[in-house]
């Protein structure tokens, strides 16, 4: 009787092994993560080019198309209509151009973003095997998170990490 306690209690202390579980608040980290803010600002300030292109080419067929009418009015009604087709064409295509631009960039930019969440993932795996973790859990919105003590709060440390190494 006596073997069979001593077994137990070594068995519950060997099952009984302490893991090390951290967590990462996702929002805050990617607020702070300054290569994140950095392809932001690129995206943003492309998006804004490609805006002010889209609104001269508008302006500028604007004024075309105003030009056309008053042509138009001294044209033949076949003559008048033919042209009306041709310069709609012209007008669809350019929508199209401005479009695809438009497509472009925000798969660029996914394209980019995926690169810097992916590169997120690796700093802090390799972060936790650095330092003993078994878990290290996302938190923030739509993170796995509800409860955690500050002790185990790995943000801070993981955001100075991966910006120290973007620096680089």
């Amino acid at each position: 009787m006596k073997k069979i306690f001593i077994v137990a209690v070594l068995m519950i202390s060997f099952s009984c092994k302490q893991e090390k579980i951290g967590y990462v608040d996702n929002v805050k980290l990617m607020e702070k993560y300054q290569e994140k803010i950095d392809v932001e600002e690129k995206f943003k300030t492309k998006s804004e080019a490609l805006s002010k292109k889209r609104d001269s080419i508008s302006q500028a067929f604007q004024i075309e198309a105003q030009a056309f009418q008053v042509k138009a009015q001294k044209m033949s009604q076949k003559k008048a209509q033919e042209e009306y087709a041709v310069f709609q064409q012209k007008g669809q295509f350019i929508g199209q151009q401005l479009q695809q631009e438009e497509q472009q960039l925000q798969t660029q930019g996914q394209v980019e973003m995926d690169s810097v969440v992916s590169n997120v993932k690796k700093e802090i795996k390799k972060y936790g095997k650095a330092n003993g973790y078994t878990y290290i859990l996302g938190g923030g919105d739509g993170g796995s998170v509800l409860y955690g003590t500050e002790a185990n709060d790995l943000t801070e440390e993981v955001i100075k990490i991966l910006n120290d190494s973007y620096k680089k």
